[in-house]
């Protein structure tokens, strides 16, 4: 987690968004991820990633959550997050900076 996201602005459709704290950290995660998503397994531990996810599609954004199974001794099934809705990303700041514009 060495400089995480703790505030991100984005656009999503005509809506202009500030996230801030783990909100903010989630959903870089999530557009980071693209196409291919997220599990609870590839995250932080700590980070209450289905509350996270829930405050997110309470704002509006698009997230799948296809349930998949796994095998193994502990077999039994989990989901991987997909972001769907279209965001452009307008700022980013990090623990370690002050804040820089998009490229």
């Amino acid at each position: 987690m060495g400089n995480p996201v703790t505030a991100l602005t984005v656009q999503l459709g005509e809506r202009k968004l500030t996230l801030s704290g783990r909100k903010a950290y989630a959903l870089d995660l999530l557009i980071n991820a693209g196409f291919i998503g997220v599990t609870t397994l590839e995250i932080p531990a700590g980070l209450r990633w289905s509350h996270f996810i829930w405050l997110l599609r309470r704002d509006g954004f698009v997230i799948e959550s296809p349930p998949k199974t796994h095998g193994g001794p502990f077999a039994g099934h989990h989901s991987r997050y997909v972001l769907k809705s279209p965001v452009t990303v307008l700022d980013i700041k990090r623990q370690h900076e002050a804040g820089r514009a998009a490229a």
